[in-house]
């Protein structure tokens, strides 16, 4: 049955990791909320699949079981090599993070949030493509969005249906579409990669930790030929029997569209100890890429009656290109945001809880993202990454440290150098 009109307190378009994790506070706390996901569960996602005790620590807080046997496999650490060196650094022992990762397919990984957020009363509405915001004439704000039932392939298959509701959240992703048509376009900037990926069955599949190679060049594969590239490649065991393998490479430092990621990977992977598999006759799917937006590549992260969260809002790490930990994290506060607007008791008192939110994001993250720009600037010369691999992963003391600000996980509560180190760099850097 056609829906015309669909009355709600919150909309939110799409259904990724920030769009379920924002869903499922907001319902969780008796909102009504509508999430409209133009795909069908589950879905593919180009991601490395790796979860760092940050995002780990943001499942817990919502609540979300991890076992085992439902595919979720635990990692101790990060193994770095480069330079001839072959590094293991646990995830360090901190109070506020769990003490281990996490690797889930992004195909389950979404579809269990999702799940979640229903669970919690979100009414999830798949294969829903939105197709504009409605605004009021009055104000200009955003009052909800148009949208329509779309086929596996996105044709139209249904009646636009109107859903209005007086906060909407873009969860979209890195194209931004909803944003876009409010004119918020992309911060040029800012930092932006790319990510390629495929799946492999391998004996590696059961390596409980993450693999990170420093070194990635365009030459021979796996040796010492070629140019050193502004990257890395990584090697994740999923546990099923397959390992994710990929690389991730900065945009405007590697050619801007003039090299084929594909076909590096291919190259690089061609190299690899044959015993691993990482050939083409055990690749499990095709290689897939997607764009990383970093440091906040898009802003304000509200406006008008929308909020931006995760890849909409530019929300990935520009040390590490993890994604998903800062998606949750946004969302997260983007909930208590809008919660807190909802209970207002009028228009201004409204859009004063709503301007907190980007607040709260720029002091959470705003000063570590300042410095995730300095290093994407540093490591876009590739002598600068020559040495630093060379003479940096030798030093276990320094590569601790190192871990610790690549995947933000640090103590301001300890007595541990490194950890004071990074939280003096973060309290030190401007908030932009």
């Amino acid at each position: 049955m056609h829906e015309p009109h669909v009355e709600a307190d919150v909309v939110v378009v799409g259904a990724g990791p920030a769009g379920s994790t924002a869903a499922r506070y907001l319902a969780a706390g008796g909102r009504r909320v509508v999430v409209l996901e133009k795909a069908a569960f589950p879905r593919e996602k180009v991601c490395g699949d790796g979860l760092t005790p940050r995002a780990v620590r943001e499942l817990e807080l919502m609540g979300l079981p991890t076992p085992r046997e439902d595919g979720w496999m635990r990692n101790q650490g990060l193994r770095m090599l480069g330079g001839g060196v072959r590094l293991q650094v646990p995830w360090p022992d901190l109070a506020e993070f769990p003490g281990h990762g996490l690797v889930h397919t992004r195909s389950r990984f979404d579809e269990a949030l999702a799940r979640h957020a229903e669970a919690a009363g979100a009414d999830l509405r798949e294969r829903t493509s939105v197709s504009g915001p409605v605004l009021d004439e009055r104000t200009g704000h955003v009052v909800g969005v148009r949208a329509r039932p779309v086929d596996e392939k996105g044709r139209k298959a249904g009646e636009e249906t109107t859903y209005r509701a007086p906060v909407v959240v873009a969860a979209d992703g890195v194209g931004g579409r909803l944003a876009l048509s409010m004119g918020l376009a992309k911060r040029d900037d800012r930092p932006l990669g790319i990510a390629v990926r495929t799946y492999f069955r391998s004996p590696r599949h059961d390596d409980d930790w993450l693999e990170s190679w420093l070194e990635l060049r365009d030459g021979e594969p796996g040796g010492r030929a070629g140019g050193l590239l502004p990257g890395y490649g990584w090697v994740f065991g999923v546990g099923d029997g397959t390992s994710n393998v990929g690389l991730g490479i900065l945009d405007s430092t590697a050619g801007a569209g003039d090299l084929d990621y594909r076909d590096l990977l291919r190259r690089w992977l061609a190299g690899m100890p044959p015993e691993w598999r990482f050939r083409p006759e055990d690749q499990v799917g095709p290689i897939r890429g997607a764009a990383l937006p970093m440091a906040f590549n898009r802003t304000p992260h509200y406006t008008r009656g929308l909020v931006l969260v995760g890849d909409s809002g530019g929300m990935v790490n520009p040390f590490n290109g993890e994604g998903i930990a800062y998606a949750m994290q946004s969302a997260r506060l983007a909930a208590q945001a809008v919660d807190t607007a909802l209970d207002a008791p009028d228009d201004r008192g409204r859009e004063r809880a709503l301007q907190g939110y980007p607040a709260a994001v720029r002091a959470d993250l705003g000063g570590y993202y300042t410095l995730g720009r300095v290093f994407v600037s540093l490591i876009g010369h590739p002598e600068v990454m020559r040495i630093a691999t060379r003479f940096g992963l030798p030093r276990p003391g320094l590569m601790k440290l190192v871990v610790k600000l690549l995947a933000n996980l640090a103590d301001p509560t300890s007595r541990d150098a490194t950890d004071r180190v990074v939280v003096a760099l973060q309290r030190l850097a401007p908030a932009s």
